[in-house]
């Protein structure tokens, strides 16, 4: 009688969504260039076979660390209007948060997408394509906002919900660039609350 043996698939002996986040952390440290397969091994605490079994290899490890990323900052970031009682107060919420995070960001690391989109910005990839992407679709959400906001009667700026919007957007991702080399806390703040004036904040 013959018996036919099948290969059992092997059992991951880790948590793919722990080791995932410390990728965030060391690509958001370092940058991609200047993370090598090593730097991945030693940090994730996984052997060079299971990081490519379960990410692809350095490339891929990055494109869902960048996605990881935007879906969590996503999150925070609608968070904040859905728990303010008006788009008004949720921006102000949102800047607010953003002027703390900078002022303990004591590493100076900046933000992750766009300390990529600076690293990258010369580069015609599909990870540079995917931060743009990623960058476009928080400045749509800002416009969107501004939108909800002149439908609900809160402000009637000059300027269109494109410009305010995206000015705005600019502010959000510039922060986190000036914080690196100044962060002195109230020139952050008079920064934010001139640029905030639009909305008569």
């Amino acid at each position: 009688m013959e018996y036919t043996f099948q290969k059992m698939p092997r059992t991951k002996l880790f948590d793919e969504q722990e080791v995932l986040m410390k990728a965030v952390e060391l690509f958001w440290k370092k940058g991609f260039h200047a993370t090598s397969i090593q730097d991945l091994v030693n940090a994730l605490g996984i052997n060079r076979a299971s990081l490519y079994d379960t990410f692809g290899g350095k490339d891929q490890l990055f494109k869902r660390a960048i996605e990881a990323y935007k879906n969590k900052a996503t999150i925070k970031l609608q968070s904040f209007f859905d728990e303010a009682d008006t788009i008004k107060k949720g921006f102000k919420n949102l800047f607010n948060s953003a002027i703390k995070e900078v002022l303990n960001d004591t590493c100076r690391k900046g933000c992750f997408i766009v300390n990529t989109a600076t690293e990258l910005e010369s580069e015609d990839s599909p990870i540079h394509d995917l931060v743009s992407s990623n960058m476009q679709s928080i400045n749509q959400l800002f416009i969107y906002k501004i939108k909800e906001g002149i439908k609900a009667g809160e402000f009637k700026p000059k300027q269109s919900a494109k410009d305010i919007g995206t000015m705005l957007f600019t502010l959000y991702n510039g922060l986190s660039v000036v914080g690196k080399i100044d962060n002195n806390p109230a020139r952050l703040k008079t920064v934010v609350k001139t640029s905030l004036s639009v909305l008569d904040i």
